[in-house]
């Protein structure tokens, strides 16, 4: 059960502590992309790659030695600690919540801008609780599920390469002037990474939320999105929740017409809990998953 009790006790931190108030690791990480940026950049794809390459190198073979020492358990622990984001994003959520519901509009758009990258300076409540939502699901895997997937796969190495994957892709992944070519390959291996999690994570929301609502919105909304994965997840999240989000946003002053996710209703702030709580199942459901599976494949070696 190691990998079911290194997530459980990184899950207990992140949920006890919160993410580091100084120091963050992905925060230095930032800076050092913003330096490298400075120095490398051009339009040009293999620069983009050069930069990817540069920055992930270096940490991947550092921990992936880590990894290899006796007695590495209690560093892994404290990498996927690091890397998950689940009480980060409850906060974040849970203050744009309460701004809502105590009807502080200029409160409420300063903090949905802090966890969204379309401009919020014009958002109507409505806005500001869709805008919150899809940001509660999407991240649910960015933050939660894809960092769970790759610790399974590959241990603290895997979580460590794919968060720092996610961190380049949402400071490079822009399909504008400056990143279009630059940030190419940031934003593939973003895809590829998130190929199976979404995926995965779309269909836990299914499966702990309205079953039949999200599998029909998953089919037919999740390939219109302008990703590729967070189509999927947001599709079937907004399906379970039975609430609809997407449509026209405001993206850098260009106004954006995004497709319809979801069915029903227009959400409401209380959905933004329920948001969190689609979320806490869909945990519960992928650590009794990985207890079960980490189970039966010992089981069998030792059989």
């Amino acid at each position: 059960m190691t990998i079911t009790l290194a997530i459980c006790i990184a899950l207990a931190l992140d949920a006890w502590l919160g993410e580091p108030r100084r120091f963050h690791p992905l925060v230095g990480f930032g800076h050092l992309t913003r330096i490298i940026e400075q120095h490398l950049y051009l339009d040009s794809t293999v620069r983009g790659l050069l930069a990817l390459l540069l920055l992930l190198i270096p940490f991947t073979l550092l921990v992936t030695w880590i990894h290899r020492l006796p007695g590495h358990f209690i560093i892994d622990v404290l990498i996927l600690y690091l890397a998950i984001g689940w009480h980060s994003l409850s906060i974040h959520a849970k203050r744009v919540q309460n701004a809502l519901l105590a009807d502080d509009l200029n409160a409420a758009r300063h903090q949905v801008s802090l966890i969204l990258s379309r401009d919020t300076t014009t958002l109507d409540h409505t806005a500001i609780t869709q805008g919150t939502i899809e940001s509660v699901l999407e991240n649910g895997n960015d933050a939660i599920f894809g960092v769970l997937f790759w610790f399974a796969v590959a241990g603290a190495p895997g979580a460590l390469i794919y968060r720092l994957v996610n961190t380049l892709d949402a400071m490079w992944g822009y399909r504008n002037t400056r990143y279009r070519h630059f940030g190419w390959a940031a934003a593939r291996f973003d895809d590829l990474l998130n190929l199976i999690p979404a995926r995965l994570t779309a269909l836990s929301y299914a499966l702990t939320g309205e079953i039949r609502s999200a599998f029909i919105c998953w089919q037919a909304q999740g390939a219109t999105w302008k990703s590729p994965n967070a189509g999927p997840v947001m599709a079937a999240g907004a399906g379970s929740l039975e609430i609809s989000l997407g449509g026209p946003a405001y993206y850098h002053g260009a106004l954006e017409f995004r497709p319809m996710l979801g069915t029903g209703r227009i959400p409401e702030p209380g959905d933004i809990d329920r948001a969190l709580g689609l979320i806490k199942r869909s945990l519960l459901l992928w650590l009794f998953v990985l207890c079960i599976g980490e189970w039966l494949v010992k089981f069998i070696i030792t059989a």
